[in-house]
């Protein structure tokens, strides 16, 4: 019984010198094996399989870290990268160049922060990924896919899936969900290819400015009534605040909406919040002994709000 099965399996790995099995040839034969395949079949041959733990994991940050430790027989290295995914190869990475007799053979692990679509074949390219890894990096919500649409015959199905990424969507069809869903996020990886990966400002600045009104384009924003906001007082006599916040508003690309509150203060004066269409929205309580007054109140405390946005930096 045991001679018939050492008759099935594969023919055994060349050893080098010391006695080890040489990675050098299974990796050249093998080119198309990730570090974490290459080291699991090492580990498999050697009967020491390799055995992975998360040391660090920061995901409180715009872009999450994590370290990766892996022990194979008396070996262990770590490794850092942006997903659980991407520490792990380069822990397994780190073990292979030292375990490997020939030191000048070495694994490229693709950095998925800054996907370049038009440098890489689409069948090599997970386009969902290298989306959601984008959206990390930038400090941006995560891409959101919902199906939209399904049809056509039983033996010839489609399916329609919307992607949205920030203020940013785009549609994908497909004949399964996963297809229509890395179909949309090709699409929004094609918008972006045309800006280098070096150029963060740009695309950030693109995705902004399909935001509209942002605290980053406030504080850089060239608008003679925003930077005379910045040298105002804001408690100079007889100034009409809900004329100011109008003339920056349309400046500025956002919209003042007035709400006026039924109930009355503790105090009897009447209640107002003024509501800010910047992203994010801003809203601004204000009371008076009218509506009027209530409105400029709510105006005057917006303009405070904005010009202490604004003077940061």
């Amino acid at each position: 019984m045991s001679h018939s099965r050492h008759r099935t399996e594969a023919p055994p790995l060349e050893r080098e010198d010391s006695g080890t099995f040489s990675l050098g040839k299974m990796i050249t034969a093998k080119p198309g094996k990730t570090p974490i395949q290459v080291l699991h079949e090492y580990g498999m041959k050697t009967k020491n399989i390799p055995v992975y733990e998360c040391e660090r994991s920061d995901v409180q940050i715009h872009v999450p870290t994590f370290t990766f430790r892996v022990t194979v027989g008396d070996i262990t290295c770590t490794g850092e990268g942006t997903s659980k995914k991407l520490a792990k190869h380069r822990a397994a990475e780190a073990a292979i160049n030292i375990l490997k007799a020939n030191a000048s053979i070495c694994f490229a692990v693709p950095d998925p922060l800054m996907p370049d679509p038009s440098k890489q074949p689409k069948n090599q390219l997970n386009p969902i990924g290298s989306l959601q890894e984008l959206a990390i990096h930038h400090g941006w919500r995560l891409p959101e896919y919902t199906l939209s649409q399904e049809g056509g015959p039983a033996h010839k199905r489609e399916y329609t899936t919307i992607c949205r990424l920030e203020s940013f969507m785009e549609t994908g069809k497909g004949a399964s969900k996963k297809q229509a869903k890395r179909n949309a996020a090709e699409k929004f990886l094609a918008k972006f290819s045309n800006i280098s990966p070096e150029n963060h400002i740009s695309l950030t600045n693109m995705v902004e400015h399909s935001l509209g009104c942002t605290w980053h384009s406030l504080r850089n924003s060239p608008g003679e009534k925003i930077n005379l906001l910045k040298r105002s007082l804001l408690s100079l006599p007889n100034t009409d605040y809900i004329q100011l916040l109008s003339e920056i508003a349309k400046e500025q690309g956002f919209t003042i909406t007035y709400l006026d509150i039924e109930e009355l203060s503790a105090n009897g004066q009447y209640q107002c919040l003024a509501e800010l269409s910047t992203s994010p929205i801003t809203v601004c309580h204000g009371s008076g002994i009218s509506c009027s007054n209530a409105q400029s109140d709510a105006a005057h405390n917006a303009l405070q709000y904005l010009k202490i946005i604004a003077e940061r930096k």
